[in-house]
């Protein structure tokens, strides 16, 4: 892995790229999972960093671009939906494939509308997101469970959609939903377990 650049006394550090075309972001909140799929993405020639929220992935986007992104929908605080925008940001031209244990038509327009490259329904190995990584049309094999939401998942999903639409701030979608920043917060926490 390369290191952080730094710029000149009082001007912002530069930001760099890993090998040229190979650098991969990993973002998901179980760790064994960033593992094995950092050894498998190391051992294929890319230089891999790991995250496990969307703040730790944010700041690694201050001085670092990849030219790829794996990152889990499900994570702890902001979901991996309010890192798209942040990633293309960083990298306009960044593979971005997104992550979930319950495929949802819903969720996976949203990331795709936000610049996603492609939506995965895990569980999923290195050769499926490295294939997602160069496809640029839909998955026809991707399961649609729609008929099966809850309510409680129709308002999670509802909720990250908010969340993302305000970059992750969660005191601005709190505001946007009419509800108290703790209620929303809980809920955050909370979440579906069919996701």
């Amino acid at each position: 892995m390369h290191s952080l650049g730094s710029g000149a006394a009082g001007a912002a550090p530069n930001k760099i790229a890993a090998s040229p075309g190979r650098g991969l972001l990993l973002v998901d909140d179980s760790e064994s999972h960033c593992w094995a799929l950092s050894r498998a993405f190391e051992r294929r020639g890319y230089s891999v960093r790991a995250a496990h929220s969307a703040p730790d992935a944010t700041r690694l986007l201050e001085d670092w671009y990849p030219d790829y992104a794996v990152v889990d929908l499900r994570l702890p605080g902001p979901t991996g939906l309010t890192l798209i925008p942040k990633l293309r940001a960083a990298s306009p031209h960044v593979r971005i494939v997104v992550l979930t244990g319950y495929a949802s038509i819903a969720t996976a327009v949203e990331a795709i509308k936000l610049g996603a490259t492609q939506y995965l329904v895990k569980p999923v190995d290195a050769n499926a997101v490295e294939s997602a990584f160069h496809r640029n049309g839909g998955d026809a094999s991707t399961p649609s469970r729609e008929d099966l939401l809850s309510v409680e998942r129709l308002e999670w999903e509802y909720i990250q959609r908010v969340l993302a639409e305000h970059g992750g701030n969660i005191s601005a979608t709190a505001r946007a939903l009419k509800m108290h920043r703790k209620t929303l917060q809980r809920k955050l926490g909370k979440h579906p377990t069919s996701l």
